[in-house]
């Protein structure tokens, strides 16, 4: 019988642990979240909210939040304050440790992106750089 190397073990664990800290949803956000999924006729009990990233923006890379009712394969699916969360094999270590917050002050209301891994930020908090 052959003995697992270290990687075969530790991989699994630590992906259970970028899984389980990926993106925090805050209290704000989660209500505001639910409240459009009703409105777009979606189901928080089985649709999803769809995070990514993609290039674009002032800072080079951009946030992209839509609601799906789908998953696909290679998603990473995870769940934090009772929102379910789909984000994209490319996308997911750029968002590791990310809040989703949403705030409604009289500058703007919006999602907010607080991401840890970003070096740089535009004014609007909708890019960023590494």
């Amino acid at each position: 019988m052959e003995i697992p190397t270290l990687c075969c073990i530790f991989v699994p664990y630590l992906e259970s642990i970028y899984i389980s800290t990926m993106i925090k949803v805050s209290e704000t956000a989660k209500t505001k979240v639910l409240q459009l999924m009703h409105e777009d006729g979606f189901d928080p009990t089985t649709d999803y909210v769809r995070v990514g990233v993609k290039s674009g923006g002032c800072s080079g890379l951009s946030y992209d939040l839509k609601f799906d009712k789908s998953q696909n394969e290679s998603d990473k699916l995870f769940e934090d304050n009772g929102v379910k969360i789909v984000v994209d094999t490319k996308s997911f270590l750029y968002l590791i440790g990310t809040t989703l917050e949403y705030s409604g002050g009289l500058n703007g209301a919006g999602f907010v992106f607080n991401n840890p891994n970003a070096n740089r930020t535009c004014g609007c908090g909708e890019s960023f750089s590494l």
